[in-house]
């Protein structure tokens, strides 16, 4: 431990202080009236349905037509784009095949203080709009401009059939999307494709206003079926087709049940759950204090930066991890959370103390104290990552990263939509795993380098008898 060294432990809370201050306030432009927000503030939490109320709507055929299982996977993808686009990313949305409905649960906007849930409910009924365009010329945010907005090919009822295919080829399966043309589509995809594929030119794929795809054209297509490849598995390949029949819908999708939730718990409760956790946090940190001292100081400051990135997930604070919905049992998970961080700190901390007070020296107990707790810490919080990604898979939408790999248990029970619990187990699974970085690696280091000071190496300052040399 000799090679860690004093400033180490000001770096660390320098960094925790930091990455607290920007997790908190954000950071945003101004270009005039207009708004960039660069990294998301407390502010942009989105409150879940049982805080801050919400809405839940089932949208349905007209009546009368019988859907097919193909047309409502493809009513179900342009509803989940017009949420995305919408700003809605933390829906609920599940498809009852059975009684042809489309059932879509979502809370309240984020700081939206004139949300109107009716013009949002009938926006994403509305039959999407599928356009192939020429080239792929979008404007500072996403638009098409130039020849991509004036030229369009095709138009969404020009496309009979959408259909991932597969074939193999040197002994892997391969993937790509099969379009059919009706005759009048036919025509304009042939004109089209003979004249760009002489300059290998694109053809861009757009749903309403968002780009879904943007193939190159590498031969004419005369015969009215085409075939988008890539680098597809069968998942993506789903995906895009859903996406390019959804703008084929021969209806546009009504509003067979239209409600708003009212919060099952409010503000209220929120806000007495939080305090009731700041003032249990604070309690924790005297008492970790009081009992461990020096080791019980540092684990404080490795709660604080549990409990900051633990928020910096939920407000989406990192750009490959988008904001979440939290809820009064997510709240409950964070708490839970620094539980087992508390836990993991007792443990290495009673594993110094033995080893200082069977006469070892001061480096090699911090040493031996972290190394001989690590197993019990990583059984211990390994189990609740299981139980974690177990409920983020039952309760969560089925096409997360979390039902896709539970999806094997769920074969004979099958899973159902309550983000609620989902928000628990996020909540639960990211503070565990933040507690291996800031509860045992974070907590290390500071340690240690605080051990470099000679005022700060008695040995009763880390639970080792008070006159011990111990160097």
């Amino acid at each position: 431990m000799r090679h860690i060294k004093k400033p180490v432990f000001f770096i660390v809370v320098v960094l925790i202080a930091v990455f607290a201050f920007l997790t908190f306030t954000g950071v945003s432009t101004y270009y005039g009236d207009t708004k960039t927000t660069i990294i998301k503030s407390v502010d942009d939490i989105r409150w879940g349905i049982d805080i801050s109320g919400g809405v839940d709507v089932t949208f349905a055929p007209p009546e009368g037509v019988e859907a097919t299982k193909e047309q409502m996977d493809a009513a179900q993808a342009a509803l989940e784009m017009r949420l995305v686009n919408l700003g809605i990313t933390d829906y609920e949305l599940y498809v009852d095949y059975s009684n042809y409905d489309i059932i879509v649960r979502f809370p309240w906007q984020a700081g939206e203080e004139n949300f109107d849930p009716e013009a949002a409910v009938k926006e994403l009924g509305e039959m999407a709009e599928l356009t192939f365009r020429e080239g792929y010329e979008t404007d500072d945010y996403g638009l098409p401009t130039g020849i991509t907005a004036e030229n369009i090919i095709l138009k969404g009822d020009m496309v009979t059939a959408a259909v991932p295919v597969m074939w193999e080829e040197d002994g892997q399966y391969k993937y790509a999307v099969s379009l059919e043309l009706n005759d009048e589509g036919t025509k304009a995809f042939a004109d089209a494709t003979a004249r760009l594929s002489e300059s290998r030119g694109v053809i861009s794929i757009w749903m309403d206003e968002t780009c879904i795809s943007y193939p190159t054209v590498n031969s004419a297509i005369t015969d009215g079926k085409a075939q988008i490849e890539g680098n597809f598995d069968y998942e993506s390949a789903k995906a895009l087709a859903d996406k390019i029949s959804a703008g084929a819908l021969p209806y546009k999708l009504v509003t067979s049940n239209f409600r708003t939730i009212s919060a099952a718990m409010g503000s209220g409760a929120r806000n007495a759950m939080l305090i009731a956790g700041l003032i249990a946090f604070i309690l924790i940190c005297i008492y970790m204090i009081a009992v461990y001292k020096l080791p019980g100081f540092v684990s404080a400051i490795a709660l604080v930066g549990q409990v900051i990135g633990t928020i910096a997930c939920i407000t989406g604070f990192f750009g490959n991890i988008p904001s979440f919905t939290l809820t009064i049992p997510g709240i409950a998970g964070i708490i839970l959370a620094v539980g087992m961080g508390v836990d993991a700190n007792v443990v290495t901390f009673e594993r110094i103390r033995e080893e200082l007070r069977s006469g070892k020296t001061l480096d090699t107990s911090l040493r031996l104290g972290y190394s001989r707790a690590w197993s019990a810490i990583f059984d211990g919080n390994i189990t609740i990552v299981f139980v974690a990604v177990i409920l983020m898979g039952a309760f969560g939408p089925p096409d997360s990263i979390m039902a896709k790999i539970m999806s094997p248990l769920y074969l004979l029970f099958p899973a159902t939509i309550e983000g609620t619990i989902y928000s628990f187990g996020y909540t639960l699974l990211v503070g565990v795993i933040l507690n291996f970085v800031f509860g045992v690696f974070c907590s290390h280091l500071m340690l240690a380098s605080l051990s470099r000071f000679k005022a700060l190496r008695n040995p009763k300052l880390y639970g080792g008898a008070e006159n011990e040399e111990n160097l």
